[in-house]
């Protein structure tokens, strides 16, 4: 009788942590896999694992911070809790691989399944590891990277570059939809301006002020976070707001021919793969790690995007590089079809089974 294989996926905290563990689902399910789900008690992870039917244990969980907090000196604690919590699961669980696609409830996980010789790959999706993958890196068998520039950090032979696994669905709008929802025409170019889960401020305020002068040329879907819609502009012709959107992003990015964003990893990955031409407005150095920074120069790098710096930011400079992306789209295009990390859901599901192979083999 054939061995079941059984893989625990882990990560959590945000949004981007859960998505592409979400998005790998049906190909591991394809491939025979038993899958389950360690996160927290209470994280975002919880909530958006519930709706695919997969077996979830929450451990405790705490944060390692590189500043002073009363919290440090009760997190520490939790980890150690969260350490043993997750081992036990795991020795009940007998997977014969662990992915992480990171966040601090990650780290326990990994680390649990190292004691226990459970082979581990993780995930990094900015360019420099974050504080939670770094503490994984030397227990892991393989760290999946979106930026070339990560590989070549990463001296110790792990790095390989996957790009990140995107949900199967986005490739699969309806673009009447979209334009029925907008109450668009067809013959006008879309422009998407996504401002992050919690809008820009930046970005929103500057987009409203350039919306004129972009009018003329062009139709504007603006995703401009929650209670951040404008009502003075609700018929404005040629310009529709959401707070956030969730089923209809799919046709929405189907009708979209750029589109203005952060520059979340995930988020990118995203346009990469939908070869979608983006302008890139990177969270400031202040008001993050700068890791946005270091995706959006990537990006630029590659021949993908064009990057506004956050701190630059006007009208004229917006209205500017809108148009020069629009007319000079079709090279964007064809760098991204030249990219290695558009196939990232079949990259990581083939390092997986080379890695179950081998250890079976052991």
């Amino acid at each position: 009788m054939k061995k079941v294989k059984k893989i625990v996926l882990t990560g959590g905290g945000t949004a981007g942590h859960v998505t592409p563990n979400i998005a790998l689902l049906p190909a591991l399910k394809n491939l025979g896999y038993e899958i389950s789900y360690l996160g927290s008690h209470g994280g975002i992870e919880k909530k958006l694992i519930t709706d695919f039917d997969i077996p979830y244990y929450g451990i405790s969980v705490g944060k390692f911070r590189r500043y002073f907090d009363l919290k440090n000196f009760t997190d520490p604690l939790r980890i150690i809790k969260g350490y043993a919590e997750a081992k036990k699961h795991l020795q009940l669980i007998k997977p014969d691989l662990v992915f992480s696609k990171g966040g601090f409830v990650s780290v326990p996980v990994v680390r649990a399944a190292a004691s226990l010789k459970i082979p581990c790959l993780i995930h990094e999706s900015d360019m420099t590891p974050g504080l939670a993958n770094k503490m994984c890196i030397s227990v892991a068998e393989t760290v999946c990277c979106n930026f070339p520039e990560t590989v070549k950090m990463l001296k110790n032979g792990k790095a390989v570059l996957t790009g990140s696994p995107i949900r199967s669905e986005l490739k699969h709008g309806n673009p009447v939809a979209a334009l029925n929802l907008c109450g668009f025409t067809a013959n006008i170019p879309v422009i998407m301006v996504i401002g992050g889960s919690l809008g820009a401020s930046s970005i929103n305020k500057t987009l409203r002020a350039a919306l004129p002068k972009l009018l003329e040329d062009f139709q504007i879907i603006h995703i401009c976070g929650k209670d951040k819609t404008d009502n003075t502009l609700l018929n404005l012709k040629g310009y529709k707001q959401f707070e956030y959107v969730k089923a209809e992003l799919k046709d929405l990015l189907a009708i979209a021919e750029l589109v203005v964003s952060r520059a979340g990893a995930n988020s990118i990955c995203e346009l990469l793969a939908l070869k979608k031409p983006n302008l890139l407005i990177p969270l400031s150095a202040g008001s993050s790690r700068g890791d946005q920074i270091q995706n959006a120069h990537s990006f630029e790098s590659q021949g993908f995007s064009i990057v506004i710096n956050d701190d630059d930011l006007t009208e004229s400079l917006l209205i500017d590089k809108i148009h020069e992306l629009y007319f000079s789209r079709s090279n964007y295009i064809e760098a991204m079809e030249r990219s290695n990390q558009l196939n990232s859901i079949q990259t990581i599901v083939e390092l997986m089974e080379q890695t179950v192979s081998r250890f079976h083999s052991l």
